[in-house]
């Protein structure tokens, strides 16, 4: 249990996360989800300057919160668009970012929506988000990666960019898929798994240059094998 001092600090440190997400973001609608709202970086090198500047002491990872990436936005269209795939269920969203696809999970009737993100500043923005759309996501930064599954449906938004974050995380994913559903959205990165998937559902998402290397990207949602 904290003590008071100790919650105080934890208190301010989060309001501090708060306000530096408000300072730096508007409200907007991302293209292919516009029923959500997210506080999102309308120009994207002030952003990651001011949070490299922000976060120099904290050793905390560049703004992907601030941005609602193809995966994310494919995951609650296809969640928002077929809400008895979610409704009644435990859904976890994996490595949340803006929190969109948790938030899809919660408007479409899911019992209950965990969001884990291991950035404070993530933590905040999804908090953030989910109180701009009226709905309740337990956001924690808790590193989930080894945890007992408690989840009907866990839902990862584009987490295959990087050869050591796949090898980290794909053998526990496979691990849950024994006992819950797991859905992968991928925009066609390169640590893909080549087996143990199987595509059901496409999206094509605009997105910006600045981001990407194309104006929209191919989104295809998979289920994850064990």
């Amino acid at each position: 249990m904290l003590n008071r001092g100790a919650a105080d600090h934890t208190n301010k440190a989060e309001s501090g996360a708060a306000e530096f997400v408000q300072e730096h973001t508007i409200l907007g609608w991302p293209p292919l989800v516009p029923e959500i709202v997210l506080h999102l970086a309308t120009e994207i090198t002030p952003i990651w300057q001011a949070t490299e500047d922000w976060l120099a002491a904290r050793n905390v990872a560049p703004p992907f919160w601030a941005f609602a990436w193809p995966g994310g936005q494919a995951l609650a269209r296809h969640v928002l668009d077929h809400p008895a795939s979610v409704a009644g269920r435990r859904v976890l969203d994996f490595a949340a970012g803006s929190g969109i696809a948790a938030i899809a999970c919660a408007r479409a009737g899911a019992a209950a929506v965990d969001a884990t993100e291991i950035d404070p500043l993530a933590l905040a923005v999804i908090r953030l988000n989910a109180s701009a759309n009226g709905v309740s996501v337990n956001a924690d930064t808790a590193d989930v990666v080894g945890a007992a599954c408690r989840w009907d449906l866990i839902l990862c938004g584009d987490v295959c960019y990087e050869a050591p974050m796949t090898a980290r995380i794909l053998p526990w994913l496979r691990r849950m898929a024994c006992s819950a559903q797991v859905w992968v959205a991928d925009p066609g990165r390169a640590y893909l798994p080549r087996d143990g998937l199987e595509a059901f559902a496409s999206y094509r998402v605009p997105t910006t240059l600045e981001l990407e290397d194309r104006t929209e990207r191919d989104v295809t949602l998979y289920r994850l094998s064990p």
